[in-house]
C-alpha cells in the first residue's frame, strides 16, 4: 500500500489572521463580557447601586479649617452642620479639633466590583493600566484584523468598511449632542 503525502500548500496572511483573530477574539470574549458589565455598572456610580456604608477613620492634622478638613478627606458637597466644643460635625461624620480625629460613613462599591471598576479607573501609577493597554491593543488587533475575513472583492467586505465607517460616524455625532 502507497502512501500519499499533500503537497505543502503555502498558505497566504489571510490564513493567518483569521486563525489569530478567531483564537484572540474567543479570550477577548471572556474579557469584554466581565469588562463591559462592570463599565455598565459605573454608568450608575452616582447613584447608590451597589454601594455599602464604610466606617471611616482618618488621623488628621489638629485645629485644621472646616474647609480643609473637607479637602483633606475629599468629601464632595462638603458642609459643616454644627460646631460643639472641640468636635466639627458634618453630613455623615465629624471631625475632632484637638486630637485630628476624624470619623466619617462613606458608601462605598462592593467588592468585587470596586476592583471591577478601579479597571476602568486606572492610572499610569497603577499597575493596572497594563491591562488597560493591552486590552485596546486587543481591541484594536480585533477591529482591523476583521478585514482579512474576506476577500476585497467579496461584498460582506465592502459592507464591513461601510459598518465600519458608519460606526465611526456615529460615535461622532454621540460626541457632538
Amino acid at each position: 500500500m502507497e502512501m500519499r503525502l499533500k503537497p505543502k500548500v503555502k498558505k497566504s496572511i489571510n490564513y493567518y489572521i483569521r486563525g489569530l483573530h478567531r483564537d484572540l477574539g474567543f479570550f477577548a470574549a471572556g474579557l469584554i463580557v466581565i469588562y463591559a458589565l462592570s463599565g455598565m455598572l459605573l454608568v450608575y456610580r452616582d447613584t447608590d447601586l451597589m454601594k455599602a456604608d464604610i466606617q471611616v477613620k482618618k488621623k488628621l492634622a489638629p485645629n485644621m479649617e472646616s474647609a480643609k478638613v473637607g479637602e483633606t478627606l475629599r468629601l464632595k458637597n462638603f458642609k459643616v452642620t454644627k460646631t460643639e466644643g472641640e468636635t466639627v460635625w458634618f453630613e455623615g461624620g465629624s471631625y475632632n479639633v484637638t486630637t485630628g480625629m476624624a470619623v466619617y460613613t462613606s458608601r462605598e462599591i462592593i467588592f468585587p466590583f470596586n476592583k471591577l471598576i478601579g479597571l476602568h479607573k486606572a492610572v499610569s501609577k497603577n499597575p493596572t493600566h497594563w491591562f488597560n493597554i493591552l486590552f485596546g491593543m486587543l481591541l484594536l488587533f480585533m477591529a482591523i484584523s476583521s478585514f482579512w475575513m474576506f476577500k476585497p472583492e467579496n461584498k460582506n467586505f465592502r459592507r464591513g468598511i461601510f459598518l465600519a465607517g458608519a460606526g465611526i460616524v456615529f460615535v461622532f455625532i454621540l460626541l457632538l449632542i
